[in-house]
């Protein structure tokens, strides 16, 4: 992992974005980690039922239509599923959404086939350090890419897939709160210690 950016304005809320089609693991993995790490999650989908890509249902807290663009999210964070992604990506409302965090330098993160939307909407500098599901990987010519589970380059932070789905949120809970925080939900959770990540460096 590289080391973060330097914190800027905090809201201690996130959104996740959720689709028709998102991946199940990665959806509610990160959701339930934030949630017990005392993190405002606020889950964002187009309808008022979500069906992902293996049947589990998700009632989001908003639909996107009543997001405001302008709002400020200390991160905006997008689990993969292909079918979820592309329905996310098509979205200009959610672009613009996104838009707006990377100019502010608020935390995109996202996890197996969602960072293709950080490549789609130029929101990272060209060579920025980046990873994703291998089946997407092609997609990133312009980044280093890297086969790392998960990956921090300033405000944005990606990851591989379902079986990285725990490193990667408890990768933004150190981000979001604190190392101890993140070695409490490990302990928790009863991580087994082969899954727990290095403690992210800090400018």
């Amino acid at each position: 992992m590289r080391k973060r950016a330097k914190e800027i304005e905090r809201t201690n809320e996130v959104l996740v974005l959720i689709s028709y089609g998102t991946e199940d693991m990665e959806a509610v993995i990160i959701i339930d980690i934030l949630r017990r790490a005392g993190i405002l999650v606020r889950v964002a989908g187009e309808n008022e039922i979500i069906t992902c890509a293996y049947g589990i249902k998700i009632i989001p807290d908003v639909l996107f239509d009543d997001l405001i663009e302008e709002e400020f999210f200390d991160a905006i964070i997008i689990p993969g599923g292909s079918e979820g992604v592309e329905s996310l990506a098509s979205n200009p409302h959610i672009e613009k959404l996104l838009q707006i965090q990377s100019q502010r330098g608020g935390i995109i993160a996202a996890i197996c086939a969602a960072p293709t939307m950080i490549a789609q909407f130029n929101l990272a500098k060209r060579g920025s350090r980046i990873t994703s599901h291998f089946s997407v990987e092609e997609q990133f010519a312009k980044y280093t890419y890297v086969h790392e589970n998960v990956v921090i380059d300033k405000n944005i932070i990606t990851s591989r897939g379902a079986g990285t789905a725990f490193e990667f949120a408890l990768a933004l809970v150190e981000l979001l709160v604190n190392a101890d925080m993140k070695h409490k939900i490990e302990t928790d959770i009863m991580l087994p210690p082969k899954l727990h990540s290095p403690s992210i460096e800090v400018e």
